[in-house]
């Protein structure tokens, strides 16, 4: 099985799905550039090894090379899900201290938000912000628009954002149309978002005028996370 490779962002973590086989050639590469594509705006990384079936000591060398790029970018890169097998070639290469392996997804995110972990450093600028939504660029442009005032975390799945609901504090969570889940995750969302100021973004956000969402979306913030007194 070839290597195939599922990106997606939690917060200020990207998690990396690596399913296949991580072998010397073609595969090897892709996971070596794919990361190095990675690091022009991302340092805290995560690679979700559970689905590969077979590594072999050029794809473990890739590892390792990959690994001292990203703290040479003063980032860091962190396992999980790591298989019985994989973990076994580890430990005979005297690798288990190199890597920061963690049980699961939800571990290694947190392990970025612990204070003073190697990650990447952006100073927070305000007022901590989730935004959720299924759609990438709504997402993009919500980070450039938010990130000269607020500490802003972005994430597209609602599990991804339970995860970060969980490990750290947000002021504020913006919420998209028709983020999809099960009923099970939908009532855990709910129950988390009991005591946080929320602000949904309707469906007509996507299409309006960038310029005119954007200043109506800042105004909203400013009056939920500043109310007026009397």
């Amino acid at each position: 099985m070839r290597l195939s490779l599922d990106t997606r962002e939690v917060g200020r973590v990207t998690i990396v799905c690596c399913n296949g086989r991580i072998v010397a050639g073609d595969e090897s590469e892709s996971l070596r550039a794919h990361v190095a594509w990675l690091l022009h705006d991302r340092r805290s990384i995560v690679l979700h090894l559970g689905e590969v079936a077979f590594i072999d000591s050029s794809g473990l060398g890739t590892m390792v090379r990959t690994l001292t790029s990203v703290r040479q970018a003063r980032g860091d890169l962190k396992l999980c899900n790591v298989p019985e097998h994989v973990r076994k070639v580890l430990e005979l290469s005297h690798l288990t201290k190199l890597f920061d392996a963690h049980e699961s997804e939800e571990k290694a995110v947190a392990a970025f938000y612990v204070p003073g972990a190697r990650a990447e450093t952006l100073v927070p600028t305000g007022r901590s912000v989730l935004c959720l939504d299924s759609n990438a660029n709504v997402l993009a442009y919500l980070r450039e628009l938010l990130r000269a005032g607020y500490d802003v975390h972005t994430s597209s799945h609602l599990r991804d954002a339970l995860i970060l609901m969980r490990i750290t504090h947000f002021d504020l969570l913006l919420v998209g149309p028709d983020i999809p889940a099960s009923p099970a995750a939908q009532q855990a969302f709910q129950s988390a978002c009991a005591s946080l100021r929320v602000i949904e973004l309707g469906s007509e956000f996507s299409t309006r005028d960038a310029g005119e969402a954007g200043a109506g979306l800042l105004e909203q913030i400013e009056a939920r996370l500043n109310p007026k007194t009397a």
